[in-house]
């Protein structure tokens, strides 16, 4: 199989880390997979496509100089001719925008995968609204949770054509990661929370500020480190003053180096008040942290309270920090969670086993347009001597 994957980005986040491990095991199991990047003139400029590259992946960028241009449309089209791509797999709006109207008329299969709907600001309430409509004339969506899969079909998508696929992660980077974080800090000897993710709304950074406000009062201490870039920074910074913490809470911005980051962190905090299935929260949990997360999208699928980590609501500044302190007062129920939330990711978050389910869907879609009768398709190899899913998991 030859698979094209569409993505526009503003950083390397988690729809960025869903393809690159999509990406690189398809390669690995002998399959072809390229990554069109939008290259956006009216955005700030990025490295993530260098990153992909980085990773040994196969980039091509797709200029695209205004909202609608033609000439992205026909880029993708010549990227799929040349390339003699079978299948097309757009993630976001944009990506499904531009590749429906890029295949609109060629007989190939169209797939998207809906990571998550925001719906934080009217223009992005609009683009989604658009992305609704365009995904009902794909071929096949999957969602990365059953909740999401719940919106798309509120949406107006045929329940026949979605499929709830898990985000997986490649394991190996966080296998024997080496701490970086606290020697920078110049504070090896503190204890360090840290939070991950775009500085947005939607990921709560202000409640993981106003719980590390409380916190500091039992544990003055502690130290806590928000990784990321984006529009809030400044506000987010300006808050920290103003609660008068800014001494103890670090902003590193984005990095590129994160399983040194994620080694680094006693505590994970993931306080996000709307997720799909955060692939921040999976990226812990496979580096051995214990995890305190709010209980929204598919966040209670994998964090399982007093056995792989600990639930709080979202929009729970004081309940967050309620089980932070709680785990800072038992050290050994910290260690208890973090082996089994390791255990957990590797058994069932591993990349090799949401690509498995990912090669069923593309070879579905294959047989479907080539004209063959629906068979129930054998387990496709993935990467040789690793598990694959079974119809049951």
């Amino acid at each position: 199989m030859k698979i094209l994957h569409l993505i526009s980005s503003e950083g390397f986040y988690g729809a960025e880390n869903v393809v690159a491990a999509l990406a690189h095991d398809l390669q690995e199991s002998g399959h072809s997979a390229c990554i069109g990047i939008f290259e956006n003139a009216h955005a700030f400029p990025n490295s993530v496509a260098g990153q992909f590259e980085s990773r040994g992946l196969h980039v091509i960028r797709i200029p695209c100089r205004r909202r609608v241009d033609r000439a992205a449309v026909r880029r993708i089209r010549e990227i799929i001719r040349i390339q003699e791509i079978n299948l097309v797999h757009s993630h976001g709006y944009k990506s499904d925008i531009y590749a429906w109207l890029a295949l609109r008329r060629l007989q190939m299969p169209l797939m998207a995968t809906s990571h998550l709907w925001t719906r934080q600001t009217v223009a992005v309430r609009f683009y989604e609204f658009l992305d609704g409509l365009v995904l009902r004339r794909f071929d096949a969506v999957a969602a990365v949770s059953a909740r999401i899969a719940g919106q798309l079909r509120q949406s107006g998508i045929s329940p026949e054509k979605i499929t709830v696929i898990d985000n997986g992660i490649d394991l190996r980077p966080f296998q024997s990661a080496v701490p970086v974080l606290k020697s920078e800090l110049k504070a090896v000897d503190r204890l360090l929370i840290g939070t991950v993710g775009r500085l947005t709304a939607q990921k709560g950074m202000d409640y993981f500020l106003t719980a590390a406000r409380q916190l500091l009062n039992d544990f003055p201490q502690l130290l806590f480190a928000i990784v990321g870039d984006g529009p809030d920074r400044e506000k987010l910074e300006r808050m920290a003053k103003d609660l008068n913490i800014e001494n103890s809470v670090h902003f590193t911005g984005a990095r590129s180096d994160m399983p040194g980051i994620y080694a680094s962190l006693d505590i994970f905090v993931l306080a996000s008040i709307a997720e799909g299935m955060p692939m921040a929260l999976l990226e812990a949990m496979a580096s051995g942290r214990p995890v305190v997360a709010t209980a929204v999208g598919a966040v209670p699928q994998v964090v399982v309270v007093g056995r792989t980590g600990m639930l709080v609501r979202a929009r729970d500044a004081a309940g967050l920090a309620d089980a932070l302190a709680n785990l800072l007062r038992h050290p050994e129920l910290c260690d208890r969670l973090a082996r089994n939330g390791q255990t957990e990711v590797r058994k069932q978050f591993s990349s090799q086993v949401m690509t498995q389910e990912y090669c069923k869907l593309y070879a579905q879609l294959l047989d479907k347009k080539n004209g063959r009768a629906d068979e129930s398709h054998s387990p496709v190899p993935v990467v040789a001597g690793t598990r694959t899913s079974s119809p049951e998991s």
